[in-house]
């Protein structure tokens, strides 16, 4: 038998302001892009913001549905956006927020595992890793790629 740890490593800020010029440019988008959210049924509202290669910035927010599945999450709709239209582009960082009930929610919020995985997944097909800063009023964490948000992750080497 053998015994294998992993080990995230991830940065924690009290505040925006304590971020780099460029994470908070980016946060702040992705909280602002929270506002326009469809989500009448949680009343979560998720925004992302990815800084891709080209300099561009590619907002999206969650979208919730009545038949419950159909919907997606903000990673996913700025993530698959950014793909789709900027397919050279490889993705630097994403930023995401969440807020309830107009409010930025207390601890930094989390991706789904879907969400992971189609990180990781972008991962893979630029062989870059993803800077990712989650947001919170309590803190905001940010990880130097998908790998500390989803280890063992599921890839192309696996098939």
């Amino acid at each position: 038998m053998k015994t294998t740890e992993i080990r995230i490593v991830l940065q924690e800020f009290e505040n925006i302001d304590e971020l780099p010029v460029n994470d908070q440019h980016l946060l702040t988008e992705a909280r602002k892009i929270t506002t326009s959210a469809y989500a009448p049924y949680s009343g979560f509202h998720v925004g992302a913001a990815i800084q891709l290669g080209n300099g561009m910035i590619i907002k999206g927010n969650n979208q919730e549905n009545s038949a419950y599945p159909s919907g997606l999450c903000a990673e996913r709709v700025a993530m698959f956006y950014a793909n789709a239209n900027y397919p050279d582009s490889e993705v630097k960082a994403i930023a995401v927020s969440a807020a309830k009930n107009g409010v930025l929610v207390n601890e930094a919020v989390k991706p789904c595992g879907s969400c992971r995985q189609a990180l990781a997944e972008t991962e893979v097909r630029f062989n870059t890793p993803i800077r990712i800063i989650l947001d919170g009023q309590d803190s905001i964490i940010v990880l130097q790629g998908v790998e500390s948000l989803l280890p063992l992750s599921f890839s192309r080497r696996d098939i």
